[in-house]
């Protein structure tokens, strides 16, 4: 990974849609390199797709949230089970399963406190193998929408 690389990473994160002929004139390189290093990127597993942002207020899911989940027991056929489960879950945005005394993270977004309350109590505490669920409202999200190697 070169300064060339990054410097394309990160033109791609600005704005995925450029063409390639937009992209090589930005970074004064030839189209034909330019091309060779997207598809270098791409065969490397270093950019993995293109997405497009929604706007959750726009599409009816304003509230989000973060629910701290901990599991009994805390073994592999339990975490793997219920990974598979809550990634399912249409309300998920992002499952992290972590060290520490929680055992999953997700990210929720809902259209109201109704929901967001349903959704704990009708979809996730009628799991068995849940011992604790715990619920922080999201005011606010900021993201990180182009990130560079360090070092």
């Amino acid at each position: 990974m070169d300064e060339l690389d990054s410097a394309l990473l990160t033109l791609l994160q600005e704005d995925a849609k450029q063409t390639n002929k937009e992209l090589a004139r930005k970074l004064h390189i030839a189209q034909s390199t330019c091309l060779e290093r997207v598809r270098e990127l791409t065969r490397r597993g270093i950019v993995r797709g293109h997405h497009v942002e929604v706007d959750l207020k726009k599409i009816g899911r304003p509230v989000q949230a973060m629910v701290a989940v901990r599991l009994r027991p805390p073994d592999r056929a339990v975490i793997e089970s219920f990974r598979a489960f809550v990634a399912g879950l249409p309300e998920v945005l992002s499952v992290f399963v972590m060290s520490g005394s929680d055992d999953f993270l997700l990210h929720i977004a809902v259209a109201d406190n109704d929901h967001l309350s349903g959704f704990v109590l009708d979809r996730l505490t009628q799991r068995k193998e849940i011992v604790d669920v715990r619920t922080s409202v999201i005011f606010s999200h900021v993201r990180r929408t182009v990130v560079t190697p360090v070092g």
